[in-house]
């Protein structure tokens, strides 16, 4: 089972390109055999990690990845690591703006994804069935708005389940009818297959100089 979740839309903003690039990508994977659940979170501090919570326990994914918006994007961000601290820039659909907040009290600093990043970078720029080849990179901040909060809230709750390949992506800010959705549904895809195949990372270098 492979669970992908995006955000309902925020900050004002009538469409957000991670719901319908989750639902596209599970089509492509159903249409390959595989079992897929999607869901839509809130953009809401206060009940974004319970709806996720449910999630995990009912559906027990192989595979799960959150997926969100990160407007100064180019291409998917493959997230590395989520940090134990929330600094909200903007309210959330709530009015709330918590400011210098750990997401958990008691919580590790941070957590680790744990989907084969570098694997599914070069998959995804050097496609072998091909398709397209997508911009995308590892990144180093998921931000401190309520992405970094789900992404380390599904971390700390598969901390225990070593089985289970998780993680984040930000995708960029687009239009429904953007012609790329289908390029970054078919990338999304890949990288689940990739950590549901359990494929091992490989050794070569994917840093930032910042």
């Amino acid at each position: 089972m492979i669970l992908l979740t995006g955000f309902e839309p925020f900050g004002g903003a009538d469409f957000n390109p991670s719901q319908a690039i989750a639902e596209r990508a599970a089509d492509i994977l159903r249409r390959q055999g595989h079992q897929v659940i999607t869901a839509e979170l809130p953009c809401v501090f206060a009940t974004a990690p319970a709806t996720l919570a449910v999630l995990l326990e009912r559906w027990r994914p192989r595979v799960a990845i959150g997926l969100g918006l990160a407007g100064g994007r180019k291409g998917l961000g493959l997230e590395k690591v989520a940090i134990n601290h929330i600094d909200a820039r903007i309210a959330d659909n709530a009015g709330q703006q918590p400011i210098d907040v750990p997401v958990r009290e008691d919580g590790a600093n941070a957590y680790f994804s744990t989907l084969p990043l570098k694997a599914s970078l070069q998959a995804l720029g050097e496609p072998v069935d091909g398709s397209t080849p997508v911009d995308a990179a590892i990144s180093y901040t998921a931000g401190s708005f309520v992405c970094n909060q789900v992404f380390y809230e599904l971390m700390h709750h598969l901390g225990d389940v070593p089985e289970t390949r998780a993680g984040f992506i930000h995708v960029p800010s687009m239009e429904a009818t953007d012609p790329q959705m289908e390029d970054l549904s078919g990338a999304v895809a890949t990288v689940a297959r990739l950590a549901l195949d359990n494929v091992a990372e490989p050794l070569y270098s994917a840093g930032t100089e910042f």
